[in-house]
């Protein structure tokens, strides 16, 4: 028998479920979204997500990457669950990438969000986990190198630790334009683990390139800001805020940034990140 508690709790979360559409903004259109909904256990839209495999042997990560729903499923609430779990002496975890590109539209502002929370285990539980919300330029997919394909981090952070991290790389490694590979960031704290919506908007509006910005947002505060001028090389800028770029939601594990997990990283649902939604806004 249901007892009406689990009931009244259904109702709840679908009524909470239901707000994760992703929001309507006076001003503009909304070009493109994902919400996650179907099935609990469920991949994602594979006609919207490339569901990434293996180890990437980037950043001295130790994660592979599955299409197992231990690690990337939908959680049957409209969400999408990226879960790192421990496997035997190694870690698998999860990662997508959209088929959806899109490129800055001139003279707009276009805006990206996502609205993510993080696992409830103890900060002190997270060592080595470093998840991400962010964009690669489309050109790395047609033998452009990195950074010359242009990349910019809306949401990193790592080993549990309430900082955002906003970032964009560029031009050429070592050193450059964007001083790689640390790339050109600013960071921001935040209170909790709990759901946060995380901004990036790229304003064309400027006639003159150097005017255009790339500003990035915590629950609408802005915390980051490049622009043009700060670039001062039209190519670079045109190769990130001008030019075709996809998503990215992924949990990594260990790697040159945070360091490898100790003895007392936990893996599981409990350092997993989830996505209520990730779209993309265009000014009227």
């Amino acid at each position: 028998m249901v007892k009406a508690g689990f009931i009244s709790s259904l109702l709840s979360l679908a009524a909470v479920t239901g707000a994760w559409d992703s929001p309507n903004y006076p001003g503009f259109n909304r070009v493109w979204q994902d919400n996650f909904g179907g099935n609990g256990g469920s991949l994602p839209n594979e006609g919207n997500w490339n569901i990434i495999t293996g180890n990437l042997g980037v950043n001295n990560e130790l994660e592979v990457y599955t299409r197992d729903a231990r690690n990337v499923q939908l959680s049957g609430g409209n969400t999408l669950q990226l879960v790192p779990w421990r496997n035997g002496g190694g870690w698998t975890s999860g990662r997508i990438e959209s088929k959806y590109t899109f490129t800055p539209q001139g003279g707009r502002l276009t805006r990206v969000e996502a609205l993510i929370r993080f696992g409830s285990n103890s900060i002190n539980n997270k060592q080595g986990i470093w998840p991400a919300w962010w964009m690669l330029g489309d050109a790395i997919r047609h033998n452009v190198g990195w950074p010359q394909c242009g990349e910019l981090d809306i949401l990193e952070t790592v080993n549990g630790q309430l900082t955002g991290h906003g970032t964009m790389h560029c031009d050429t490694f070592p050193g450059g334009i964007c001083n790689e590979g640390n790339g050109i960031g600013s960071s921001v704290n935040f209170a909790n683990q709990d759901w946060q919506t995380w901004r990036l908007e790229i304003d064309l509006r400027p006639g003159n390139w150097v005017d255009q910005s790339i500003v990035w947002y915590l629950n609408d505060r802005e915390f980051h800001r490049i622009t043009g001028s700060r670039i001062n090389n039209y190519n670079v800028w045109r190769s990130v805020a001008q030019s075709p770029l996809f998503f990215i939601l992924n949990v990594a594990v260990g790697g040159n940034w945070p360091g490898s997990p100790n003895g007392n990283t936990q893996d599981g649902w409990g350092s997993m990140m989830e996505v209520a939604y990730a779209a993309h806004y265009v000014t009227q």
